[in-house]
């Protein structure tokens, strides 16, 4: 199977938006991670 073969399956909308859920759900993972690193420690 090509790229090409996948793009006609998933639509470039599609496409862009798993990008942005990739993107946002890092960056929330990444928030989070920073949280409790930052946080004081008890």
């Amino acid at each position: 199977m090509t790229g090409r073969d996948m793009e006609e399956k998933l639509p470039r909308a599609m496409w862009v938006r798993l990008f942005i859920y990739v993107v946002v759900g890092h960056v929330l993972a990444a928030f989070i991670y920073f949280l409790f690193e930052v946080a004081p420690k008890k």
